[in-house]
């Protein structure tokens, strides 16, 4: 009589197989990138200026408090399914393309995107703490809280790069190792190339904020619904 036996080595752990139907695993980067456009862009605490204007400490009371809190809250929540995104590459991509560079900096490249980002939407939540009506109202006077908006004016867009990084990753393995959908490194080359124009040409340190989390959910519902290589059945 024939027994079949599966022989595992515990030095070599098995690569996760293949799952039948759509990835669900992606759908962490669209959550993360929902959340972050809220947090970002709906959730930002600018006043709107007349031309000419500058900000000053007079503008404190324009800052809505409400957006301020709304932010940290979608913001640290997209900071989990960044995490989550990124332990879920490591399991499901790399162990299928162990070779590939461009796979194992894109975890490395959203972990470093969420740690930064978690100082970011820290800063709205001091705003919405201490802000009137937050639950810490005249905490800090006039000059601390003006401190507090000016580190919010790039907070929660600077750590966006990271992601944009991980965006470059993927046009790589897209376009020169094909395995991710052709169309799909296609979209992942504009951000790359939008920051880096903006950045060498004016210094501008926060565009990322505002592309990146747009290119997320775009990139992560095509690796959910799509037949690229890494989460192809």
């Amino acid at each position: 009589m024939t027994h079949a036996h599966a022989h595992t080595s515990p030095g070599h752990p098995v690569p996760p197989q293949p799952v039948q139907g759509k990835a669900r695993w992606p759908l962490a980067g669209v959550a993360a990138g929902v959340l972050g456009i809220a947090a970002t862009l709906i959730g930002d605490v600018h006043p709107i200026l007349e031309k000419g204007q500058s900000y000053t400490s007079a503008h404190l009371g324009e800052i809505s408090q409400p957006m301020a809190h709304l932010s940290i809250v979608t913001g640290f929540a997209a900071v989990a399914f960044l995490l989550i995104l990124a332990a879920a590459w490591r399991r499901r991509v790399e162990p299928r393309v162990p070779g590939s560079t461009a796979a194992h900096l894109v975890p490395n490249a959203l972990t470093a995107a969420a740690g930064a980002l978690t100082l970011g939407y820290a800063w709205k939540g001091s705003l919405a703490l201490y802000l009137p009506g937050g639950f810490e109202a005249g905490g800090f006077d006039e000059a601390g809280l003006y401190m507090m908006f000016v580190l919010n004016d790039f907070g929660s867009f600077i750590g966006w790069l990271g992601v944009v990084i991980a965006a470059g990753a993927v046009a790589w393995m897209a376009l020169r190792e094909r395995t991710v959908s052709r169309w799909i490194g296609v979209i992942s080359l504009l951000p790359v190339l939008v920051v880096t124009v903006f950045v060498c040409a004016t210094g501008l340190p926060g565009f990322q904020g505002v592309i990146g989390p747009v290119w997320l959910t775009a990139a992560s519902l095509g690796l959910a619904f799509g037949r690229s290589t890494i989460v192809r059945g």
